[in-house]
């Protein structure tokens, strides 16, 4: 029997979060994002090697640091990577979260590419993007909107 390439129940890409406290990151992303556990491996002195969390239809994994990997959670104010979390609700999830202990870093509001969307930061250092479709905006239109804001700035 042959074994499928990508695991049922999981996308081609799948994120892997870094942080300090994966038993604390699991339960604020819980509060937060309506999360649930799905698997979590046990290292011999008890702490968490492996562990993954489902928000909506999309499977995140995460552990702590292993630094002989280079895998490592973020540090200072600068993130490589955001996380982009599409919901129904853009404003009460935001809220949730905040109310959680994430960091509110972009109020939630129209964006010119048809998301309602606001920014924060978890308390683990990872940038999060929450955001809700409102409008159909075509690459086109959207370009058009950026070229005005850069007017309206000028």
């Amino acid at each position: 029997m042959a074994v499928p390439p990508i695991p049922p129940g999981y996308a081609a890409l799948t994120p892997y979060l870094s942080v300090p406290d994966p038993v604390s990151a699991i339960a604020f992303y819980a509060r937060a994002f309506g999360a649930t556990e799905r698997m979590r491996l046990m290292m011999p002195d008890g702490s968490i090697g492996h562990a993954e969390v489902e928000i909506g239809d999309s499977v995140v994994m995460l552990g702590g640091a292993w630094p002989q990997m280079g895998f490592a959670p973020p540090e200072g104010g600068a993130v490589p990577v955001m996380l982009h979390l599409y919901v129904e609700d853009a404003d009460a999830v935001f809220a949730r979260a905040v109310a959680a202990g994430a960091l509110p870093l972009a109020p939630v509001e129209p964006k010119f590419y048809g998301d309602r969307a606001g920014s924060l930061r978890d308390p683990f250092g990872h940038r999060w993007t929450v955001a809700t479709r409102i409008e159909e905006v075509s690459t086109e239109e959207a370009q058009r909107r950026i070229a005005a804001m850069e007017e309206d700035e000028g």
